[in-house]
Order: C-alpha cells, then structure tokens, then sequence
C-alpha cells in the first residue's frame, strides 16, 4: 500500500478542500425549502466519483431524493465492497446556537466546524478519496460499488425501494459504512452493533382556539399541560418504559457479555465534563455505557404549543405537538413498537382532549458477528494505522438501512466509522477532526487490502 499512502499524503490539502466545497451545499432533507441543495450535493458528488475514476457514475432517481451510484469492476474473481453512505444532513437549527455559520465551514484547532463535517458527508468523502488513491497507485484489488443515499437523516423510505428493485447492481460480497464513532483518537474501535429506531409526531387539541387563560384557565383542559402529563407518564420512578408490552422480546445480554462491555475504556468524570451535566441519568440496573447501547430507549426530541416568542401573552393554546423516538434493541420490531405507543398513548388521554399520532420512520436493530472476514478486516486495517487492536462496541444510534440490507441482499455490514462521540452531530457546532478524516482515508486502503487477502 506504500503507493496508495504516498498519493494521499501528497494530496491531503486537495482532499480537504474538496471536503469544504463539499459542507456549504446545505443538504437538508427533512425541510422542503431545501430540495434544490440536496440535488446540488447529489449532482456533487456524483462528479467528485466521476474524477475519482469510478463507472456507471449516475443519478438513481427514486420519488424522494436521488442515489448516487457508481461501480469500478476491476476483476470477476475479485470481491466486491459496496460503500454505503449519505449525503443529505440534518436540520441546522437552533441557528443561535452555532458559533460559526452551520454551511460556512472554519477549521478551528486542527478541526472542522460545519453540519454535516462528520455526519456522514465528512466520512464519506474519506472513502471516495481512499478509492482515488488506491486506483491512482494502480493497488485498488477489490471491486468496488458506492451507493450514496440523500434520505439517511429522514428515513431512508426510498432508499429500501432501490435496494429491493436492484439486488443484483448492488450484489456484493459485504458493505462498508463509515457513520459511525470510534471510542477516542487513541482508543480504536469498530461498532458491532446499532439500535433500531421508533419515531412519532404526537399532538394534543383541546379547545377548537386560542383562549384567554385569565377567562377559561382552570375549566378548560390545557393540551400543554395535558401533554407533559401523558409524556412524564411514560417512565416510571425507575426510568423504564411504562408503554404495556414495550420490554417483550428484548435481548437482554448475558452476565458474562456485561463484564465484557464493562471493560471497555469509559472516563465517567470527562464524559459528565464534556456535557456540562452533574450526573448522569438513566434506566436503573444499567451502566452508562450499557443505557446508551444495549437498552431501549423513549426520548421526546421537541416540544412546542401555545405562545414562544418575546414578551408575555396570557394565552390557554388549542394545540400542543411533540416529537418522540425510540431507540430499540435486537428482537424489537419497529413496527410492533411503533403500534404499542400508538395504543398506549391514545388510551392515557384524558376526557377533554382529542389526541393524534402520526408515525414518521423507523428500522430495525443490528448485530455483525465479530468471527466474519470482514470485521478481521477491519480489525487488522485500524491496528495497522493506529497501532493498536480495536475495541468492539455496541453503537447506540440507528442506520434503518442497514438491517434490511441484510434481508434483502443477503450481506453484512461492516461499521468502520472514525468520528467521536463528541463531535456534536445532530446539534449546533457539529465537527470533524482532521486527524480523524486523514486517518479515515488513511485506513480504508488497508481494509480493502486485508478483505481481499482473507477472501482468497
């Protein structure tokens, strides 16, 4: 790989600011005012892949948001890795809160600020630059696909469609994806696990308007109230789930699994620092570790109704709305949970009130065995690049694709993704190390490398 690592080192300053370029397309899915922004980063992209040398680059138009699709078939004989990834972000908002405009990217410190830096468009564009580069040095011996989704951050709903009408242009040997974290820059690690995903929209309508809460306060229900009431219901004094059924079929690990994920490396002290939180919180029985990972989770993402803005208006509101996911674990079924909070809420609304929930996405858990060829792929790739064996981890975020993936393709994933816990995705400030994307394109050569070499 000497070839392959001396084209990147001779092209990292190209390489990053191809990535700025990259972070002030503002790739919203989830806001329609967008849509044009997210097609510029689908057409972007699609040339960078194009320059990269791939083939068949193209748009695969779906009735949301393109897929970018490309291939290089190097050898019949070969394996085939077919990078997975997506191009769309999340909202940016609270706009307040970001020290430097979210679609400007600043490089502060050796890293890079700017939404979407490592969720996901940051990792990547590590893989399309490691292809260049293992193409350009004439060492790329796998064949390789990349599927490129602009829907990730939304659901992924056409994305499944695609996959099932293409199974054999995505036929592969296993997939690469790069959306995950790594425990710290000096502590590596592969995730071997993500959490399922649950996500409703709640609302609560009491009077048919906006009343004055001096005239009609105290006889009238108040769907604010009413809400945060049916919402704090839904734990116990012990922080579980109280929704009838929730826990049924979880996979509860064994005594011998807990030690094994208690050894990993957890500072509690710098982890309670770095959110400027006294304590943590959580499901009791569980570790910190263990409740971010291996336990299912209900958290209500936001919440709104009556009057917000400056200055006071007295007013009893007709509508209150609320956003609440839930992270699930193996056994748990998406669907069937997506249905119990929807029986369980409706039947906790009091007399008064008229109650909606609209269910918006979800996906399913997943596990990669740690004995496959892939994951000792990846073992060996980062132990070679950070010098030392990578940490198995159970990740407590959701990839809703990756679980139907396996149902429909019939392959693995592997979750080799190089970002921190840290780097405030979903929030204001998001960012990405340059350590953390030069080690990236550093390390995917050698994953290539060493798959090839185990698949023989």
């Amino acid at each position: 790989m000497k070839n392959t690592q001396a084209f990147i080192s001779a092209n990292q300053d190209r390489f990053l600011a191809e990535l700025l370029d990259f972070l002030r397309i503002p790739s919203i899915s989830a806001d329609p005012a967008y849509a044009g922004s997210v097609r510029n980063a689908a057409e972007w992209l699609a040339a960078k892949l194009t320059e990269a040398g791939l083939d068949q680059v193209r748009l695969e138009e779906t009735a949301g948001f393109p897929i970018v699709y490309g291939e290089k078939m190097v050898d019949p004989s070969a394996p085939t890795i077919l990078v997975y990834g997506h191009y769309d972000v999340q909202p940016a908002d609270p706009l307040e809160l970001w020290e430097s405009p979210p679609f400007e990217p600043v490089i502060k410190n050796e890293v890079i600020y700017a939404r979407g830096s490592c969720d996901d468009k940051g990792q990547v564009f590590m893989h399309v630059k490691a292809f260049e580069a293992m193409l350009a040095s004439g060492e790329l011996t796998c064949n390789v696909k990349f599927m490129i989704e602009g829907e990730e951050e939304v659901g992924s709903d056409h994305l499944g469609i695609f996959v099932e009408a293409n199974k054999e242009l995505l036929k592969a040997d296993v997939i690469l994806i790069s959306d995950t974290a790594i425990i710290a820059n000096d502590i590596p690690s592969i995730d071997v696990g993500l959490r399922g995903l649950s996500y409703m929209e709640v609302s609560v309508q009491g009077p048919n308007r906006d009343l004055h809460s001096g005239v009609y306060g105290g006889a009238v229900a108040n769907p604010i109230n009413i809400l945060c009431q049916m919402i704090a219901s839904m734990h116990d004094e012990f922080n579980h789930i109280t929704i009838p059924g929730f826990y049924d079929g979880v996979l509860e690990l064994s005594a011998s699994d807990r030690a094994a994920m208690a050894q990993t490396p957890f500072d509690l002290d710098a982890y309670q620092k770095d959110l400027g939180i006294q304590s943590v919180h959580g499901e009791k029985g569980y570790s910190t570790i263990e409740r971010a990972s291996i336990r299912p989770t209900l958290d209500v993402n936001g919440i709104w109704g009556g009057y917000t803005g400056e200055g006071a208006k007295t007013v009893l509101p007709s509508m209150a709305y609320a956003k609440i996911s839930m992270r699930l674990v193996p056994n748990q079924s998406s669907e069937t949970i997506t249905q119990l909070f929807t029986d369980h809420f409706k039947s906790i609304a009091p007399k008064g009130v008229t109650v909606t929930v609209k269910p918006h996405h979800g996906g399913e858990a997943y596990i990669m065995p740690t004995d496959s060829i892939a994951y000792q792929a990846a073992s060996e790739a980062l132990a070679e690049t950070f010098g030392k064996e990578p940490v198995p981890t159970r990740g407590g975020g959701s990839i809703p694709i990756v679980a139907l993936f396996e149902k429909e393709l019939g392959i693995k994933s592997i979750l080799m993704g190089f970002g921190l816990d840290s780097d405030a995705i979903h929030s204001p400030n998001e960012h990405y190390g340059l350590f953390n994307f030069y080690k990236g394109i550093e390390t995917i050569p050698h994953f290539f490398a060493n798959f090839h070499r185990l698949s023989q």
